[in-house]
């Protein structure tokens, strides 16, 4: 089983109240594809600049991530920088450098084509639409999108929306979209526009996901300690679609849920160091007792 994941790889600068960091490694492509690695292969399509760390690739290939799909440009690599306030669910951007990742054009290694899971990561849906040419038959389509699409490219997500499988987005993004102020009647919205399955993120008070019958919520992990919520959001959607590509792309109720319950356990060693600090330190061991802590906690007896 194998996963393509399309999306950006960047370098971030990052302050919060606990600290900052400069030029750390980043990108939604990175993220998902370091967290979806502990459950299946991983197959990454994106693009860097010549100045890209050679030790940021080799930290990627060390986890066996697959980087065929990583383009070398000329010129600079995407970077963002922000910083979050004592509310860490929102980032204030204060400088997006798109450098080469502006003329970027997703291209698919042929090896790349008959992976068995899709997921197009946060880029425009002219070039998420452009990928699901490219690939063969893929069992599982899921994609994620942002406020920025939905104001200026609505159209194209509406088509988006149509091919696949599963959407994850945020709760501000999933009322931008249906304009519902309930996530519920949002998510329901959001399914009837295309996607069978919906996860909205809902930050330190966990997710909801939709199925088609039945909606399943579930908690953030209790932390005492976060440091940065960058790629959280992605540290997600690479758990819970790892999962999902591990247990054969089955879409079934209890593994969408257990695989809502993983993503949310990767989700929470992403927030306690800055860039994939904490991850690069877990172990399967780790996920195993987080995800028995927090099953634990919701299995309350009638």
């Amino acid at each position: 089983m194998s996963v393509v994941v399309v999306g950006s790889v960047a370098l971030d600068s990052i302050k919060t109240p606990f600290g900052e960091r400069s030029d750390v490694l980043g990108g939604s492509a990175t993220y998902f594809s370091y967290a979806a690695s502990f459950f299946t292969d991983v197959k990454v399509v994106g693009v860097v600049g010549k100045d890209f760390p050679a030790r940021h690739l080799q930290l990627l290939k060390k986890r066996g991530i697959d980087l065929a799909g990583i383009q070398t440009a000329d010129g600079d690599t995407f970077r963002w920088s922000g910083y979050y306030e004592k509310d860490l669910n929102e980032a204030k951007t204060l400088d997006t450098r798109l450098n080469v990742f502006q003329t970027f054009k997703p291209v698919l290694p042929e090896t790349y084509r008959d992976a068995d899971a899709v997921f197009l990561a946060n880029i425009d849906p002219d070039l998420q639409l452009e990928v699901l040419t490219q690939v063969r038959r893929p069992k599982l389509v899921a994609a994620d999108t942002m406020n920025l699409w939905i104001a200026t490219k609505k159209n194209r997500l509406t088509e988006l929306l149509k091919r696949v499988d599963l959407m994850v987005l945020n709760e501000g993004e999933a009322r931008q979209l249906t304009g519902e102020a309930g996530l519920v009647k949002a998510g329901r919205r959001i399914q009837a526009m295309g996607p069978d399955y919906v996860v909205i993120k809902k930050g330190e008070h966990g997710a909801l996901l939709f199925c088609r019958k039945n909606v399943y919520p579930s908690p953030a992990y209790p932390l005492e300690d976060v440091f940065d919520p960058t790629g959280a959001g992605d540290t997600f959607a690479g758990g819970f679609i790892g999962y999902l590509n591990k247990m054969g792309n089955r879409l079934t109720d209890d593994v969408l849920h257990r695989a809502l319950f993983h993503g949310t356990v990767m989700a929470s060693f992403t927030v306690e160091d800055f860039s994939l600090d904490r991850l690069k330190k877990v172990k399967p061991a780790d996920l195993l007792a987080r995800f028995r802590a927090l099953t634990r906690a919701v299995a309350l007896k009638s």
